[in-house]
């Protein structure tokens, strides 16, 4: 982190990725809980465009910040009553969540103190993006086509219980 500027994005994006998924969790309307979770995934690919990982950056926003998204809203609009303003119930089990997320925090902040870390300035030499689609697309065409199936079932689906009214 030699770039001032890269840091300052860096705890910026920090931020706004501890706060969005804070309020995903803590906001009683649902659709609002959703919406941060996509603020909170658009967060995380800036995270990846500053390590130079840009298709990783534009699958994180394509997949999760769009088509899960949607579907997401999509489920909650089809399943949740219009009359019904808060529709996260409260958790009985707050106080043990959090003390569940304070051990989790304190065993990985142990290990990652604990962790060498490799520090070097080596650029990438070579186009991530190319690669991926090459080995996309001569050795994974199968496994890709049958998600891509998979996928337009199930929005085939989603459809068809919608209409089901």
């Amino acid at each position: 982190m030699n770039d001032p500027i890269i840091a300052i994005a860096f705890f910026v994006l920090a931020a706004v990725l501890l706060i969005s998924a804070l309020a995903v969790v803590m906001l009683r309307n649902i659709v609002h809980s959703a919406l941060f979770l996509a603020l909170a995934f658009v967060s995380v690919a800036g995270f990846y465009i500053l390590l130079n990982a840009e298709f990783l950056a534009a699958v994180q926003i394509l997949i999760y910040a769009g088509a899960v998204m949607i579907l997401l809203l999509f489920a909650i609009m089809l399943t949740q009553r219009a009359n019904t303003p808060m529709s996260n119930v409260s958790n009985s089990q707050a106080g043990l969540a959090a003390i569940v997320a304070a051990a989790v925090f304190v065993v990985l902040a142990f290990v990652l103190s604990k962790t060498s870390w490799l520090t070097g300035a080596a650029a990438v030499t070579q186009p991530n993006t190319e690669v991926l689609g090459k080995a996309l697309f001569d050795y994974y065409v199968l496994p890709f086509e049958i998600a891509s199936v998979l996928l337009l079932v199930a929005m085939i689906g989603a459809i068809v219980i919608a209409r089901e009214d």
